[in-house]
Order: structure tokens, then C-alpha cells, then sequence
């Protein structure tokens, strides 16, 4: 299983970036998937996760409301739509696989339980 993920960029704070993550692999619709970032000095902290089953969603505080993740099984993509962007925002964004998870409504929140990392994309929001 191989991720791609692109979209990251520079971007004014307030404004919009989309970020895309195609994944390889014969069973996508299987994964269940998420989106962490890291900046620099701090840990990779979860951003956003979906299910397999894609009916199921969670945010990490800091971006409820601003952020969402979709997925397209037909694409193998999954994405994050990103608004409203702050310069805390800033970081290498990693889009990632569970490729076991523990039911179609599971949303895997921990590094631990993903198996599968994309190489990372940077968004940099200036004030």
C-alpha cells in the first residue's frame, strides 16, 4: 500500500487549501483512513479520521467546524478540505491507512493503528 499526498501550499490566513491523498492498493474501500500534521517541534497529532465505511467522522478540536475530510472509494482518494486557515495551522500534513480496522464504523484516532503513511505535504498559513 503506497499514499501521495498532495495540495499542500501557502495560503493567507483565513483563506482555503484542499489536500488529495490517493491511495494504492486492492482494497481501499476496506481502509479506514485519517489525516495528521506535525509541526516543526511538536509531535504528529491527529487532524481528522474516517471510517471505512465513510459514515463516520472525528475532528481534533482545534479544526471542528473549519476542516473536513471525504473520501472517494471509486478515486481511492481521500481528501481535506481545509477553511477559515490559521497560522497555527501550519504544518506537514500525513495522510494515512488503517488497513485493519476493527469494524465499518471504526474511526482509528492513534499513530498506532495505522500501518501505511503518506510522505507528508506542507501548508503554511501566514498571518
Amino acid at each position: 500500500v503506497q499514499l501521495q499526498a498532495s495540495g499542500g501550499g501557502s495560503v493567507q490566513a483565513g483563506g482555503s487549501l484542499r489536500l488529495s491523498c490517493v491511495v494504492s492498493g486492492r482494497t481501499f474501500s476496506s481502509y479506514a483512513l485519517g489525516w495528521f500534521r506535525q509541526a516543526p517541534g511538536k509531535e504528529r497529532d491527529i487532524v481528522a479520521a474516517i471510517s471505512r465505511s465513510g459514515d463516520d467522522t472525528y475532528y481534533a478540536d482545534s479544526v471542528r467546524g473549519r476542516f473536513t475530510v471525504s473520501k472517494d472509494n471509486a478515486k481511492r482518494k481521500i481528501y481535506l478540505q481545509m477553511n477559515t486557515l490559521k497560522p497555527e495551522d501550519t504544518a506537514v500534513y500525513y495522510c494515512a491507512a488503517d488497513t485493519h480496522p476493527y469494524g465499518d464504523n471504526w474511526l482509528s484516532l492513534s499513530r498506532e493503528k495505522y500501518d501505511y503513511w503518506g510522505q507528508g505535504t506542507l501548508v503554511t498559513v501566514s498571518s
